[in-house]
């Protein structure tokens, strides 16, 4: 008998970090503050990854200058 799920363990682990803070402009990607950069966590996938980005930017919303990012980190990791 086959499973059709596939465990965390059987895919590719592609991680993804979650990170912001405020801007100089929102015309770039230069933070106002690095030192207030909020890191919000490693992920295993994109899609996890995307719910975390996706509510700290709706928490955020009403400041203008405050931007969220998702970086494929196993880009850097494997940049093959």
């Amino acid at each position: 008998m086959t499973d059709t799920h596939t465990s965390a363990r059987d895919s590719a682990q592609l991680l993804h970090i979650v990170f912001g803070g405020e801007l100089v402009s929102l015309n770039g990607t230069e933070f106002r503050d690095p030192s207030e950069i909020d890191i919000v966590g490693i992920f295993p996938d994109f899609a996890s990854a995307h719910s975390a980005w996706k509510a700290k930017a709706q928490m955020t919303v009403d400041n203008a200058t405050m931007r969220y990012f998702i970086v494929h980190l196993h880009r850097f990791l494997d940049p093959t």
